[in-house]
């Protein structure tokens, strides 16, 4: 199965390939559902075809707004720019902009994204009909349903499934929650998340009495748990799911190094189960508490989440490279001498070993006691360990 990983911004790109995905998603500059990431101008999407190619590995590219005819303008051009940068597919959600794109692009293979909620075997053989490569199909599916729609779709019809990150608690991500509190558009990708502030229910008669009680953390009640299926591979397999899909182009690039890596490693050991390193590593980076979603027919009430994310692991710093048994890293977050850091790599023979600062130097090599600047470069004693660009160092 395909391991396919979010890219908000070229450094996540970076991070996704260097930990094991086998894809990346990413959006250009418009008509994608991420307005506030990062995102790729046009010479970026060239550049990360570019070096996905060279590596054996794939770029898709969301073209999923819900789109109104002026959004229409433009459309052309961009399409021929994925087309000369030879895009490995483009993940659409509306049914006009599937129709426009196989007809004026019909080099681009469609993916049908998820937004376009197939949850049923008639909808994946529509959106087949219409020549689509790919169907990822809407997280409110059990596995079971899962297993007919591939049962009754052309085989050369690809099947993607969600199976790590943050769940909308509106049905496939269909929400005008932002557009009425805000005037955002979640639907042109300007979506606020305002389902994950704090509310307060009350009945209308007792003006002094909270039906649903606040606590210290607040209430959250539109507030959705996070996916994980990282326990559930083979049975994704066994269901006849193509491609993993983890969601994420808003995290950060130490969430996307963490999720792919333990993901990677959970689907080189199939059939095994994953091993209790590989579970541990989801609590490292910054998650609400899990769940395994609609997959086993779990309750709704299940989904709901009344806290703020947590993580167990906070990401210090990225290892640029290594000179003379020093290695040389660009500091996340406050680090001191004497401090103990974990390794998280992709290469088995040094991830999650430790190492201890020790005389701690600037750019300049001058012996410092803190490393406190965003974004410093700093150097530190190896002793003897080796890491590669790209590892990092988290306490």
């Amino acid at each position: 199965m395909e391991l396919l990983a979010p890219a908000g911004n070229y450094e996540k790109f970076k991070m996704a390939m260097y930990y094991g995905a086998d894809a990346v998603y990413l959006a250009g500059k418009t008509f994608g559902l991420r307005a506030f990431a990062g995102n790729f101008s046009n010479e970026e999407i060239k550049s990360a075809c570019t070096e996905a190619h060279s590596l054996g590995k794939k770029v898709y590219v969301t073209i999923n707004i819900i789109a109104k005819d002026e959004d229409f303008v433009g459309l052309d051009e961009y399409l021929k720019v994925l087309q000369d940068a030879k895009v490995d597919g483009v993940i659409v959600a509306d049914i006009g902009l599937i129709y426009y794109i196989r007809q004026n692009a019909p080099s681009l293979d469609v993916h049908v994204s998820t937004q376009a909620n197939v949850i049923n075997s008639m909808s994946a053989k529509f959106f087949a009909d219409m020549g689509v490569k790919r169907i990822v199909l809407a997280r409110e599916l059990t596995i079971e349903q899962i297993k007919n729609i591939r049962k009754n779709l052309d085989p050369k019809v690809e099947i993607e499934a969600f199976v790590h990150g943050a769940m909308c608690i509106s049905y496939s991500g269909r929400c005008l929650l932002s557009n009425y509190l805000t005037g955002r558009d979640a639907n042109h990708g300007e979506c606020v998340q305002c389902c994950r502030w704090k509310y307060m229910i009350r009945e209308v008669s007792r003006e002094n009495e909270n039906e649903v009680q606040e606590d210290e953390r607040g209430t959250y009640i539109f507030n959705s748990k996070d996916m994980n299926l990282v326990r559930h591979l083979q049975e994704l397999k066994d269901a006849g799911v193509d491609s993993l899909k983890i969601e994420g182009r808003m995290k950060s690039a130490y969430y996307v190094a963490t999720v792919v890596n333990a993901y990677r490693k959970a689907i080189d050991m199939l059939p095994s189960a994953p091993s209790e390193d590989i579970i541990t590593e989801l609590e490292k980076t910054s998650h609400r508490r899990y769940t395994t979603g609609f997959m086993f027919g779990a309750d709704d009430k299940e989904f709901l989440e009344d806290s703020m994310p947590v993580q167990t692991s906070e990401f210090v710093g990225v290892v640029l490279g290594c000179k003379a048994d020093r290695l040389i890293v660009e500091q996340r977050n406050n680090f001191k001498v004497g401090a103990e850091l974990e390794v998280l790599s992709p290469n088995s023979d040094v991830f999650k070993k430790r190492i201890v600062v020790e005389d701690l130097r600037n750019e300049n090599g001058e012996s410092i006691s803190v490393a406190n600047v965003a974004k410093q470069v700093v150097s530190f004693k190896a002793n003897g360990l080796i890491l590669h660009p790209g590892d990092i160092l988290r306490r």
